[in-house]
């Protein structure tokens, strides 16, 4: 069985069945819609005969006409065009609705009455309209909303709306309600640090709800300000400006953006510094060549594709209808306007899906209006809330070249630049041609100096290492730049009030575009001013007066071995020497035969006497042996070891005694840090403003922490208003100034008689610091960087550092081998001429006493036999002499020529041919 709808398809006893239960709701739909027309005072019977045309008419097939009504207000002729033009374009494409055409009913609102708004849904729904769109206005589209709701008609909106949550059974919404976290997360990756907000409908400023979180998450400062007919938008700039704010977010009508921007300029708020961000989605409709070269950063979104085929031929369609319809100004395709063609040809794409499923009805269709489909707003997807779910938003610029897209957002990957950054850096580099820069520096040594001069203007009156980097950069960037000295010359401190002088409140302030000088990066700086990356690397480090070199002791080769040590070498060579002769004589092995060629001798000799034992030992101990050589295991025993012991004694003294001889010591009374804190008699400061003094004051390591203290306590006080007088206090001696390495290393190469102590206390980094969002700053760290990589860097320090230096080869001179002076080697003539001497002495006092044992009748006078000896001697005469005549006389036995007794070997019955002394 089947029934046969008014297009003569076939409908089962079960669709007829399931289309009994779907008439029920629909007469349920209409009791409700009764009991709403009653409250409304308005005919019952009218809603019931619109209903029951509305079931019969969607229950099997499509009619033929389909009546579609909008709700627009009295000056929405844009939107009500774009809603006939929708259904024009439908109606004249055979493959959406091949057996129906669309009908558009027109209903004029006054602004924001409710009342009115109740009437012409009435006036709508009497004519038999399925479908309503519109209206614009948040309070009418609430009763709208409410009223399609109870009468079970879809209805569609384009607008920004209040209501959170889900919708009404039957609304659906186009516009991405989610725009406002795309306006955060972009805010946020601007790491915008304060802004202000400019608008003027309060309602308007409920878009913005995400971005106000910023004030709680991240401390983010947010001002407002709301235009009035008294606080009109020239005034309101002004304030801004005084303020110093450059971030600024406009939730103003697209017709007043150029009127802001106007006044703007005329403000002196068009400039690189400042930042803009417009919310309007129809920032890419305004003609803005007048503010192109401006150079400030302006940004907006846009939810349409201009770039799409289908885009370009409904736009082109769309002014084309314009000019037919004879209207002169010429508007392109807002998007208010597309929003409201995409809502239509959703609404037609649901009526064609739901033309192949049987029955019809209002839910149905409301049902198909959630899918995806590609409009001129982008991707269309509607969630079960009726809210928009999929879209993707583009991120604009303002450029010299016109807006350009530089990004997109869609809530899955946020915000995703794609912007070609090769392009940008070329324009950005290109837009700063010819521009001047305005330069503050501070006058330190060799960073930025005056030159010595009566006619020197402008750039001429300065020069310095610093002064040749910043010509280096705008030479390459091909601009200009106006160097000046800060007034109050302090690098930039904090206040207690929070405002901050120097060069740091300079570019703060935006008197400056750059500051350049021996100028720290840190951490609270960062927080209030934006660096370049290093041009310089260093760290704290120690100034001192050098120590002055102390003279070579007569007796400095004493000095590769302590006074300890010569006293336990001497005994080791007493104790050694006494040893040997002691073992020599107990051992049996040392007692030899004086003639090898005659065993059977009567004496045996024993070489090791006392004399004789001394003499090896010291033989050994200066390398140069001698011709006693030890017999026995025992003796040899003690020999081995004292050569061990020698070898060891003389390579170290040798290798010791080099270093001693070659290099005069210069021994300071500190080497560290930790040398300096632990000492209370030499005094140590700073700069008493400056990155050195914060890090002592933030510093959480202990040294530090307890010079810190120090500092703070000494009086009077040892920090100073500069470097020189710090370098000065210094001089004076018993004084230690904690400064930057690359300043100790200037100073030090001009003035020999300061040297730095110790390593870096900390790493850092010398910057140019440009103001907060500044668009230089990519660009000279940039240069900066290809400066180091082609070695400009490094001949500008050489420059200024070293080659105009006094003191190049001085640090070198205590680690190369120098020539010896007397003075480091006449400690050994002394020995030498003192040994001499006694030899001499001993040599006169041998020659008396073997004198005085010749008979007195055979000599002369002793020293008539010492002029005797000293006349043969400077004569030359040879190495041999006739023996003395008493040498030859007979002597009395057991008596040696020397006048001592020998006594015998008691155990071995033999004597010795000399006694232990010989």
């Amino acid at each position: 069985m089947s029934v046969l709808g008014s297009k003569g398809e076939g409908v089962s006893v079960a669709d007829a069945a399931h289309a009994q239960r779907e008439e029920q709701e629909e007469l349920e739909a209409d009791r409700e819609a009764q009991d709403l027309g009653a409250e409304m005072g308005r005919n019952v019977d009218v809603f019931r005969f619109a209903l029951l045309l509305i079931n019969m008419g969607l229950r099997y097939s499509l009619p033929e006409v389909i009546r579609i009504g909008g709700l627009f207000e009295n000056f929405d002729d844009d939107r009500e065009m774009a809603f006939r033009y929708a259904v024009d374009r439908i109606n004249a494409d055979d493959s959406v609705l091949p057996n129906s055409r669309l009908s558009a009913k027109i209903e004029r609102l006054k602004p924001q009455s409710s009342f009115h708004a109740a009437k012409s849904v009435c006036s709508l729904v009497s004519e038999g309209v399925v479908a309503i769109f519109g209206p614009n206005s948040v309070a009418s589209s609430a009763l709208v909303r409410s009223t399609a709701s109870a009468l079970h008609l879809p209805h569609l909106e384009s607008h920004w709306d209040l209501e959170k949550g889900a919708k009404a059974a039957y609304t659906i919404s186009l516009f991405p309600r989610s725009l406002g976290t795309a306006i955060y997360q972009l805010v946020k990756s601007k790491n915008w640090r304060s802004f202000t907000i400019i608008y003027e409908d309060a309602e308007e400023l409920m878009k913005l709800q995400e971005l106000m979180k910023l004030r709680n998450q991240n401390n983010v400062k947010i001002s407002l300000q709301q235009y009035t007919v008294d606080f009109q938008y020239n005034k309101i700039l002004k304030d801004i400006r005084k303020k110093g704010e450059t971030n600024i977010v406009l939730e103003v009508p697209t017709s007043r953006i150029k009127d802001v921007l106007a006044e703007a300029q005329k403000a002196g708020m068009l400039t690189e510094y400042h930042n803009y961000l417009v919310t309007s989605l129809d920032f890419h409709t305004l003609e803005l060549s007048a503010f192109q070269h401006s150079r400030s950063n302006i940004s907006a979104f846009r939810i349409v594709s201009p770039d799409s085929q289908y885009y370009g031929r409904e736009a082109r369609t769309w002014i084309f209808g314009r000019k037919e319809n004879s209207l002169k100004k010429e508007m392109p395709l807002t998007t208010e306007t597309a929003l409201l063609v995409d809502a239509v040809n959703l609404y037609a794409r649901a009526l064609h899906d739901v033309s192949t499923v049987q029955p019809i009805s209002a839910r149905r269709i409301s049902g198909h209006l959630k899918v995806r489909m590609k409009g001129l707003t982008g991707d269309i997807q509607i969630d079960t809330n009726g809210q928009r779910s999929h879209f993707t938003v583009d991120l604009l610029e303002l450029k010299t070249k016109g807006i350009v897209k530089v990004g997109e957002w869609d809530p899955k990957k946020n915000v995703v630049f794609s912007r070609n950054y090769s392009k940008d850096f070329s324009e950005a580099k290109d837009s700063l041609q010819n521009i001047t820069l305005r330069v503050t520096s501070l006058e330190s040594k060799p960073y930025t100096m005056r030159k010595k001069g009566d006619y020197l203007i402008g750039n001429q009156k300065y020069e310095g290492f610093c002064v040749d980097l910043i010509h280096e950069i705008c030479e390459r960037l091909k601009c200009k730049f106006e160097y000046r000295l800060v007034g109050d010359k302090n690098y930039g401190k904090k206040h207690e009030n929070g405002t901050w002088d120097g060069m740091i409140g300079e570019v703060i302030n935006r008197e400056v575009d750059l500051a350049i000088a021996d100028l720290t990066i840190t951490l609270e700086r960062e927080e209030v001013v934006d660096f370049t990356m290093p041009f310089m690397n260093l760290g704290i480090s120690i100034l001192f007066k050098k120590p002055i070199k102390s003279s070579p002791k007569l007796f400095s080769f004493l000095a590769p071995f302590s006074f300890e040590v010569w006293v336990y070498m001497a005994t080791a060579y007493l104790g050694v020497s006494l040893l040997l002769f002691v073992l020599a004589r107990f051992s049996p092995y040392e007692w030899v035969s004086p003639h090898p060629c005659n065993p059977k001798t009567e004496y045996l000799e024993n070489t090791f006497s006392l004399l004789n034992s001394f003499w090896f030992t010291i033989g050994s101990l200066m390398q140069q042996g001698s011709d006693i050589a030890p017999k026995a295991t025992s003796t040899r025993t003690v020999a081995a070891l004292w050569w061990f012991f020698t070898l060891i004694m003389i390579s170290s003294y040798t290798a010791n005694l080099a270093a001693f001889l070659t290099a005069e010591r210069m021994k300071s009374p500190i080497e560290s840090a930790d040398d300096l804190a632990r000492q209370s008699e030499i005094q140590y400061g700073c700069v008493e403003s400056g990155s050195t003094r914060a890090f002592f004051e933030d510093s959480q390591l202990q040294p530090y922490k307890r010079m810190w203290t120090v500092m703070q306590t000494t009086q009077p006080s040892v920090f100073t208003k500069n470097n020189d007088q710090g370098i000065e206090r210094v001089k004076k001696g018993n004084y230690a100034f904690l400064m930057e390495s690359t300043t100790i290393e200037y100073y030090t190469e001009r003035d020999c008689d300061l040297t730095q102590i110790g390593s870096l206390l900390d790493s850092k980094g010398y910057g140019i610091a440009t103001p907060p969002g500044s668009p230089y700053r990519a660009l000279i760290s940039s240069e900066i960087l290809r400066l180091q990589e082609d070695g400009v860097l490094h001949m500008l320090k050489e420059k200024w550092w070293k080659d105009a230096g006094r003191c190049k080869d001085d640090d070198k001179k205590p680690t190369s081998a120098s020539e010896l002076g007397l003075p480091n080697v006449g400690g050994v003539f002394v020995v030498l001429l003192a040994g001499l001497g006694m030899a001499a002495i001993v040599a006169v006092f041998e020659f008396i006493w073997r004198t005085k044992k010749i008979p007195r009748d055979e000599r002369r006078m002793i020293f008539m036999e010492m002029l005797h000896e000293l006349q043969d001697i400077c004569k030359c005469r040879g190495s041999s002499r006739p023996a003395p005549n008493y040498l030859n006389g007979d002597f009395s036995p057991g008596s040696t020529d020397n006048g001592f007794v020998l006594h015998s070997a008691t155990s071995f019955n033999t004597v010795s041919s000399q006694d232990f002394l010989s």
